[in-house]
């Protein structure tokens, strides 16, 4: 893949909220909803007055809102899959326009700001210019409508992103070995037949040697899942498939989340490492989630990696993308996930303050490399803004061309 070679050094381990952070990650997160839901209604009062009826009711209707996350996961767990599924398209849906609303009506806030400093400090006649309340709600609620809309298309566009990197140390007999990277494609209530099958179709696209998954391959009532991931059996490749856990195998259940995982042809590496068709060494670590429910297993990443033979191209598999300062140069290439690069932008900006390394291809100091998949389905809303889903394509080449990571 073309493109300067970024050089980072670390030799102590990062810090900060990954491994520990994600509870209170999502309690800020829930914190921060409800917050949003009060601001909206403000919003919605000041634009349009309401009587003390039409308030109760609209704020029933965002109370439910916020709460219909723990609503479907307690009807889906309850046996109602249909319900449930009504439920999330409605309520993550409403999340994501919601948020897109917010972000949009706070830039005409600042906007109506700038207009009041202007008129006070510089220039007579300034709020001519100053949209009314209801403007002033409109027009960010028919631009989030319509990113919302595009979002939508957005995140069933999977497109295959591909990078080539030297590896040496393949034996002579290989000129070329593909891996194909699929994160966080969170089957369950949204990411059903339709979304899986464009994301088979591009897999078997690529044709790769190795299918890897980084992590949250499921996402909720592992019974439904069984035709998924049957589907998901029919991709074979040569040297076969392997996936770790993320965060949402320990929410979903893990032993059921891994027997889904499992049927859909993976083998599931727990702090373990295989040698993938006798080529390469293949490392998956457990997500940090696994201590928080004490189902940690095996031994410590840097143990694990400095056990294996050098003379092998070592791909680590993380769900997400923690950089361990004492594993630099044990490994070639850490495949990550998790951050979904956001997923609807800007939010972006705020997981870039939990994750240093939010998407993309990242290298550091003895040869070792970082690859955050932007992920390949949806969390939440069904929308992607400016965060397209992918099917990443690493193609690993014993000689070294003219452009190469």
């Amino acid at each position: 893949m073309a493109g300067a070679r970024q050089t980072v050094y670390y030799d102590i381990d990062i810090p900060g909220l990954q491994e520990t952070g994600m509870p209170l990650f999502l309690l800020g997160i829930f914190g921060v909803y409800s917050a949003v839901h009060v601001y909206v209604f403000l919003r919605l009062r000041s634009a349009f007055p309401f009587g003390h009826f039409s308030g109760t009711l609209i704020g029933l209707f965002m109370a439910a809102m916020i709460l219909s996350p723990i609503m479907v996961r307690l009807i889906e767990r309850s046996g109602y899959e249909t319900p449930a599924r009504l439920l999330s398209y409605l309520g993550y849906t409403w999340m994501g326009v919601i948020f897109l609303f917010f972000c949009l009506s706070l830039l005409t806030d600042f906007y109506r700001l700038a207009l009041y400093g202007t008129e006070a400090l510089l220039f007579k006649g300034s709020m001519a210019v100053m949209p009314s309340a209801k403007a002033a709600f409109l027009i960010p609620l028919l631009l989030a409508l319509a990113i919302s809309l595009y979002g939508y298309f957005e995140a069933r566009d999977i497109r295959m992103k591909s990078y080539t990197v030297h590896a040496p140390n393949l034996p002579e007999t290989i000129g070329r070995l593909r891996i194909a990277q699929i994160s966080d494609v969170h089957l369950g209530l949204i990411v059903r037949e339709e979304r899986l099958g464009r994301i088979i179709k591009a897999i078997r696209e690529a044709n790769p040697d190795i299918l890897v998954s980084t992590g949250d391959l499921v996402d909720g009532q592992i019974d439904s899942l069984t035709d998924l991931a049957d589907a998901l059996k029919e991709i074979r490749p040569r040297y076969g498939k392997y996936a770790v856990t993320g965060n949402h195998e320990f929410y979903a259940g893990l032993p059921q989340a891994l027997e889904i995982t499992k049927r859909a042809g993976f083998t599931v590496l727990r702090n373990e490492a295989a040698v993938a068709g006798g080529l390469v060494n293949i490392v998956g670590i457990d997500d940090p989630t696994a201590k928080q429910f004490g189902l940690a297993v095996g031994e410590p990443e840097r143990d694990l990696l400095a056990r294996l033979p050098r003379d092998r191209f070592t791909v680590l598999l993380k769900h997400q993308p923690i950089i361990r300062g004492k594993s630099i140069g044990l490994y070639d290439l850490q495949l990550s996930g998790h951050t979904h690069k956001g997923q609807i932008f800007p939010f972006r900006l705020l997981v870039g303050i939990f994750y240093p390394y939010v998407t993309g291809w990242h290298a550091f100091a003895q040869g070792s490399h970082l690859y955050v998949s932007p992920g390949t389905g949806t969390w939440g809303a069904p929308i992607r803004f400016l965060a397209q889903p992918e099917v990443t394509v690493i193609d690993l080449v014993r000689r070294q061309p003219s452009s190469v990571r």
